[in-house]
């Protein structure tokens, strides 16, 4: 069995908002990994004291350790406890309320001898290769779908769709989100090889359009997941003219967890 894992913040003075884990317990027999794309706040506050950084880790850690301590539970529930531990945390010292509260976006996917479990909420990847070569990307395209009107401005996408009917989902501080994620479950026999991606690591096809899923992941397992993350460092420096940048930031936060079995 193969695992690497790749995080790097997109600016080095920064904390990396990202989250990446790959759990393997004793025996062999299963395991699971976990990627969270930190939500950056706005300039002018957001609720919490505490950083976005700290939040993913802390929400990070909590799914990491349950998605293989409570291995009978469906991977929401367990999304659910521990957004609900994640917010007990600080609940006391922070404004939960606030749309702008510490959130992020989530892949989880966790195997046993038998099956492979995912799930997926917001604009983070999930690939998985059959052992045919067939690649699917398990993608929560609601952020993607909006219209861009409806995105004009910040205040108006945290009022009336983050979080909310009609817009689209994030971790934050209330574990009801969890039954929103994209879930599912298919025989271990019928995948090869896992690639969770945050849209950092995901503009190698997404935004720059070096191939599909499919060749991202064959790029991936030739080069590795750090391979993954410079060759995306590279198109981020060139592309000087922003003619796929746009208006998006250079760079952003990049993770890639990358399992073949």
């Amino acid at each position: 069995m193969r695992t690497e894992l790749a995080s790097e913040p997109g600016n080095p003075f920064h904390p990396n908002e990202d989250f990446a884990a790959v759990a393997l317990p004793a025996g062999g027999q299963g395991g699971a990994l976990v990627v969270l794309d930190g939500v950056t706040p706005p300039p002018d506050g957001y609720g919490c004291r505490h950083s976005v950084a700290w939040f993913t880790s802390r929400l990070g850690g909590s799914l990491t350790e349950l998605s293989v301590s409570e291995w009978d539970s469906p991977l929401s529930d367990v999304l659910s406890q521990a957004i609900s531990r994640t917010a007990r945390a600080h609940t006391q010292t922070c404004d939960l309320s606030h749309p702008r509260t510490p959130q992020a976006t989530v892949v989880v996917a966790r195997w046993s001898p038998t099956t492979v479990e995912y799930l997926v909420l917001s604009d983070s990847a999930l690939l998985f290769e059959r052992p045919d070569g067939t690649v699917t990307a398990v993608l929560d395209d609601r952020l993607s779908l909006l219209p861009r009107s409806a995105l004009a401005t910040a205040a108006h996408v945290d009022s009336v769709l983050r979080n909310r009917e009609g817009g689209f989902w994030t971790a934050a501080a209330d574990p009801a989100v969890a039954v929103r994620a994209v879930t599912g479950t298919v025989p271990r026999e019928e995948v090869r090889t896992l690639l969770a991606l945050t849209d950092g690591a995901g503009r190698w096809t997404e935004m720059f359009h070096e191939g599909d899923w499919t060749d991202c992941l064959t790029f991936t397992r030739k080069s590795g997941t750090r391979g993954l993350v410079q060759r995306v460092r590279e198109l981020e420096v060139t592309d000087t003219d922003r003619a796929f940048l746009r208006r998006a930031k250079t760079h952003d936060d990049a993770s890639a967890v990358f399992v073949e079995f």
